[in-house]
């Protein structure tokens, strides 16, 4: 007969630890690979911002347009006000029929009711901003001068190569493509057999009032040597997909180069022929704003028709907008260069 008992509790308490041994560098390379895609991540938060940037700056300076198409527009009711009552007068003297009076009548109103739809304009830019800028709706305050008086920078047509690197977009690629690569060592180290050291220490007893006693500490150390042989068709799979995504990394790199070099070209020639069309247009807003004190002046003589009145005032007022419109496109010409350099240049 057995005089002991035949299941003995085990009770312990302990730490253990494991190490592999980074022979093939590849927990080290991974380590790097980690810190390049978080790099990654914060220039394409930077590249968010540029955008944010640019985009509040063009509605800043649309708004500042339809400000000044509000202050056009009221001045050309006030011109308009002051022809019809002219050509009342005409009409008391004989010298011109009620269908004159209806014709500058209807442009008059014609006039007025433009300024409906750009103060829509600007209560949806406004708000535009706010949104933007995370804010609920209120005024933006804004400068009171006029569009026309503010200077457009000179951009010198031969930017280095080198400030097209200053796009986070082109950055977050770069570093990107920095990491496809080092995944592809990571992932080529995966055919290499690791090696782990593993270590315990301890307490061990058959009854928990023995536990921490000094004759109950246990250790262990133990090495071992694994080689990829069981999931060794998974671990080429892995190496050859970290190789496409270096491909695929490469090509988005070279794209983003390439599209910031063409914005970069785009934004140029339209600063370059804005600013020709602004010196244009200026010539011909001139000249039509001194036809309508001649044409007035004629008509008063009875030697230029009614329809001449109406037309050059109509010609001077679409002139003039599209004088505002000009100004507009290339001062937003100058937004796109910004935010296609990446937030500005020296």
């Amino acid at each position: 007969p057995e005089k002991g008992p035949q299941h003995i509790g085990d009770f312990r308490i302990g730490v253990y630890a494991s190490w592999e041994l980074d022979v093939w560098k590849k927990l080290r390379t991974a380590k790097k690979s980690a810190a390049l895609r978080y790099l990654s991540t914060i220039e394409g938060r930077n590249f968010m911002v540029t955008n944010i940037i640019a985009e509040i700056s063009g509605s800043y300076y649309e708004l500042l347009a339809l400000d000044n198409l509000m202050q056009i527009i009221q001045q050309n009711i006030e011109l308009q006000k002051n022809a019809l009552r002219m050509v009342k007068f005409e009409k008391d003297a004989a010298k011109v029929s009620q269908l004159a009076v209806n014709r500058f009548d209807a442009q008059l109103l014609h006039t007025q009711n433009l300024q409906y739809n750009i103060q829509q304009q600007i209560v949806e830019t406004e708000n535009r901003i706010n949104f933007l800028s995370g804010k609920f709706t209120q005024h933006v305050a804004r400068a009171g001068t006029a569009i026309t008086d503010i200077p457009v920078d000179v951009v010198q047509s031969g930017i280095p190569s080198q400030l097209l690197l200053n796009r986070p977009d082109i950055r977050q690629a770069e570093l990107a493509l920095a990491a496809a690569k080092l995944d592809v060592q990571v992932a080529r180290a995966n055919f290499y057999p690791s090696f782990r050291l593993s270590a315990g220490t301890g307490f061990t007893a058959f009854n928990p009032g023995f536990v921490f006693r000094p004759e109950s500490f246990l250790y262990n150390l133990a090495g071992d040597a694994v080689g990829p042989l069981i999931n060794k068709n998974g671990i080429k799979a892995a190496y050859n997909n970290a190789n496409e995504k270096q491909i695929i990394s490469a090509y988005n790199y070279e794209r983003s180069i390439l599209s910031a070099f063409i914005e970069v070209v785009n934004h140029l020639s339209l600063m370059d022929n804005y600013k020709k069309s602004y010196e244009t247009k200026s010539k011909e807003v001139a000249i039509l704003t001194q036809s309508i004190d001649i044409s007035n002046k004629l008509f008063v003589a009875t030697k230029a028709d009614y329809i001449e009145v109406l037309l050059t005032q109509r010609e001077a007022l679409d002139s003039r907008i599209e004088l505002i419109e000009t100004k507009l496109k290339q001062l937003q010409a100058k937004v796109n260069i910004y935010r296609a350099l990446g937030g500005g240049w020296n």
